[in-house]
């Protein structure tokens, strides 16, 4: 029975590590190739991820350079950044692609962490149904006699432990990223 407390761990995991994922998105005082993960290209005529089409390299802190494998894609992958809402506006230079991300103002700071506490309050709704289900596969196996209730008991205490943990990780993960944001 300790394997519900496993596969419950192994899913909180995944939770922070989507956590991570999401604030990588989000946009900080510095130039990040992961910025331009959502960014997809009209690459003749099919939707495709920017990454797919383009290598993505970081010059100079506040830079961006797109390099479209293929040239004659250049004007799609323009276009592409230029209609998304990074807030850059893109800048030829013969087959590269620069964006230079603008300084970000105090108030537009304040928005992203706003942003970035709401992705990380999900991660945390994600940890608790978790934790939950958890929950109820324990309570399950204690009603049907499948284990004792010390043992169940015990569990639930281990699995609170493990929730725990995660919480505070989601959070430490949390202070970072404001601290990264607010960084001028």
């Amino acid at each position: 029975m300790a394997t519900i407390v496993d596969q419950a761990k192994a899913q909180m995991a995944k939770s922070v590590e989507s956590t991570k994922e999401n604030f990588s998105g989000i946009r900080t005082g510095r130039a990040n190739p992961a910025l331009l993960n959502g960014i997809t290209v009209d690459y003749y005529g099919a939707p495709t991820p920017l990454k797919a089409v383009a290598t993505i390299g970081v010059p100079e802190p506040r830079t961006l350079a797109v390099t479209p494998f293929d040239a004659s894609q250049a004007n799609a992958v323009e276009k592409a950044l230029r209609d998304s809402d990074l807030g850059a506006s893109p800048r030829r230079d013969g087959n590269v692609i620069r964006l230079t991300m603008p300084e970000l103002t105090e108030e537009r700071r304040k928005e992203y962490v706003k942003i970035a506490k709401g992705k990380a309050e999900d991660g945390k709704v994600a940890v608790r149904n978790i934790r939950r289900k958890a929950k109820e596969s324990l309570d399950k196996a204690i009603k049907d006699g499948d284990m004792g209730e010390d043992e169940g008991d015990r569990l639930l205490k281990e699995l609170d432990k493990v929730t725990k943990q995660t919480t505070d990780e989601l959070d430490a993960l949390l202070e970072t990223k404001q601290k990264e944001i607010m960084e001028v």
